[in-house]
């Protein structure tokens, strides 16, 4: 059994994003200003305080960390996509 929180590899409630991030990450910086300008609601997760969420990223980047990576509600998962491509994605 995992100890870590699953809630973090869960997919977000319809309308919002889930943001899989580190703090150095200057993409996930600028695509979280986007997102916040343009009133995207989304539930930032740093991958490296969550073993679980680095997993996560992982399974959908070819085994590689890379961020930002969001995961939608309809549990599909985009990589250091444009703001374009998240608003689309939302609908």
């Amino acid at each position: 059994m995992p100890s870590h929180d699953q809630r973090a590899v869960t997919p977000p409630p319809a309308g919002s994003v889930t943001m899989f991030t580190t703090t150095w990450c200057g993409y996930c910086r600028r695509l979280k200003s986007q997102m916040e300008r343009e009133g995207i609601r989304f539930t930032e997760v740093d991958i490296e305080d969550l073993p679980d969420a680095a997993a996560f990223v992982m399974s959908v980047n070819g085994g590689n960390m890379t961020v930002p990576t969001l995961l939608f509600h309809d549990g599909s998962a985009e990589t250091n996509p444009s703001i374009g491509t998240v608003k689309r994605k939302l609908g």
